[in-house]
């Protein structure tokens, strides 16, 4: 069976996902990465929902076209309310804010009972995730940065009920993103000071405090000047 093609960041996504396992895409839109799973044989079955009606309608579409009807069912729903009853193993949220991913997880209390894998890939705010994750007991087991347009993170995470010491560098970055130390990491790093000194210079600008900013600026500094 042909796959959909998949963009770069949703690939990234998808290798986290455990072979065999029933999957919770939410916030599918045209449910494009569970239809690439299961015409993969990567997983048994999923199942793709949305807040929104019109995305529901796209996924039902496409999954029909597929013919995958019988191994994806389609959700009308706010992010994980009443799929729970579907006992998924992994679940996946892409193409959301940090905060937002982390108010859909703090709604689903059974993902800390049922040992639930999350991939989650944040558009912004990712070390509000992190802090997040990290808090409720949530360990990270793997993370990835991939290019696409623009460099986005991928964070994997279980729940163990354990939480680890993270700097606010750490937070930003990924302890393992930072431990691997690629080129991208260069280039992310270089794109993240970039803003942190646009924020910087506009509060310095109206007289506000910048000990916060010129703190991470230092750290990574280092880091670059390590890498």
């Amino acid at each position: 069976m042909n796959a959909p093609k998949l963009s770069a960041r949703l690939l990234a996504a998808a290798d986290f996902v455990r072979q065999g396992s029933f999957v919770a895409d939410v916030g599918t839109d045209h449910a494009y990465l569970p239809i690439y799973l299961c015409s993969t044989g990567k997983i048994r079955g999923a199942v793709a929902s949305d807040v929104n009606e019109g995305p529901v309608q796209r996924a039902k579409i496409n999954i029909r076209s597929y013919k995958l009807d019988k191994k994806i069912s389609v959700l009308l729903t706010d992010g994980l309310r009443r799929i729970d009853i579907l006992f998924p193993d992994d679940i996946l949220i892409c193409g959301m804010g940090g905060e937002l991913i982390s108010r859909i997880v703090s709604e689903a209390e059974w993902t800390k009972e049922r040992r639930t894998r999350l991939i989650l890939q944040p558009m912004t705010h990712a070390e509000a995730l992190r802090e997040y994750l990290n808090r409720e007991g949530y360990s990270i087991i793997g993370e990835r940065l991939v290019k696409e347009d623009k460099i986005y993170q991928i964070i994997c995470a279980e729940y163990t009920g354990k939480s680890e010491e993270y700097s606010d560098i750490e937070l930003i970055f990924g302890k393992r993103n930072l431990t691997k130390g690629t080129e991208l990491l260069k280039e992310y790093a270089e794109f993240v000071r970039s803003v942190l000194a646009t924020r910087r210079d506009g509060k310095l600008l109206s007289g506000a405090d910048v000990s916060y900013e010129e703190k991470l600026l230092r750290e990574i500094d280092g880091l670059l000047a390590n890498n």
